[in-house]
């Protein structure tokens, strides 16, 4: 390996300001110029070497998508480059469905499909878990029932089929599963964590903002990127025309409103007033997108 070589490769690991890239089928610790960091893990980007197993990232390269949550003073950068969203909701601790609807319209802003991993069904609680998560399937969401650590076969029999050969984020709250899920499709998940940790000198897995796995499993192959649980999810980065298109029960009738820059709130000839008036769009849901409207109001001093 020649010091100094200019290569291209992937972020597999993000710790901080200290990443894990994978690059000529070898792993560098890796850092970036400066004190602003806007590297994601599952990016594509170039790195210089310095040394034997240490190089810097020069360059971010042009990326497919983004995953990422934020407010007024900092962005939180989740994933880059990825095929689907896995996000773990379950019946104990209760899921926050502020969280989910919010975690879904990132996805949708970013054009991610989303896969709901409905999670404890072992539990007594589960019925009515099941309830509450309804909407999603109304909303066109696939939802899939699972008991991970007292039927983690069938769990993942039910699974792997929506995983495979892709690349898959998983997200959700702390104490939903999300673990459970990374170590049983890749069993050595935590030997790898320890690992980086050691040789990033992290010491605590929670310091990670992701990291790429490959495995297979029955045959199917598929990539994961773990993520820490998330107790708020902002969503200041977006526009009031990327917010309402988030909205998948919004988009029929967006373009039947009387003002071309209807913003939904109380203007008359809205057509996504309207449409919640006859029971087509869920108070809930109106209520979150004016909620977040206000948000983004704050965030922006210009927004219209």
């Amino acid at each position: 390996m020649i010091a100094r070589s200019l290569l291209t490769g992937e972020v597999i690991a993000s710790y901080g300001r200290q990443y894990k890239v994978r690059a000529n089928q070898r792993d560098f610790l890796c850092f970036t110029r400066g004190k602003r960091s806007d590297i994601a893990c599952g990016d594509q980007v170039q790195i210089r070497v310095q040394s034997e197993d240490q190089a810097v990232i020069e360059k971010c390269l042009e990326r497919r998508n983004l995953i990422y949550r934020s407010d007024q003073f900092r962005e939180k950068l989740i994933a880059a480059n990825v095929d689907q969203i896995v996000l773990v909701i379950a019946a104990e601790p209760s899921f926050s469905p502020d969280l989910v609807s919010r975690a879904l319209v990132a996805a949708e802003a970013a054009d991610v499909p989303v896969l709901i991993v409905l999670n404890k069904s072992e539990l007594p609680s589960f019925d009515v878990t099941r309830e509450r998560a309804h909407s999603y399937v109304e909303l066109g969401y696939e939802v899939l029932e699972t008991s991970l650590k007292t039927r983690p076969q069938e769990a993942l029999q039910s699974l792997l089929p929506s995983l495979a050969g892709k690349t898959n984020v998983i997200l959700g709250q702390s104490g939903m599963g999300k673990s459970t899920l990374v170590n049983l499709l890749i069993p050595d998940a935590q030997v790898q964590t320890r690992e980086i940790s050691e040789k990033l000198d992290s010491g605590k897995h929670t310091t990670t903002n992701a990291q790429l796995y490959q495995g297979t499993l029955a045959g199917q192959m598929f990539r994961v990127i773990d993520s820490p649980g998330f107790q708020e999810f902002g969503l200041a980065h977006l526009s009031v025309r990327e917010l309402e298109n988030a909205f998948v029960e919004f988009r029929p009738h967006l373009g039947g409103c009387r003002f071309y820059n209807c913003q939904h709130l109380n203007e008359p000839g809205c057509a996504v007033l309207a449409a919640a008036e006859r029971g087509d769009i869920t108070a809930s849901r109106l209520s979150l997108y004016q909620q977040l409207h206000s948000e983004l109001k704050i965030h922006h001093q210009d927004y219209e």
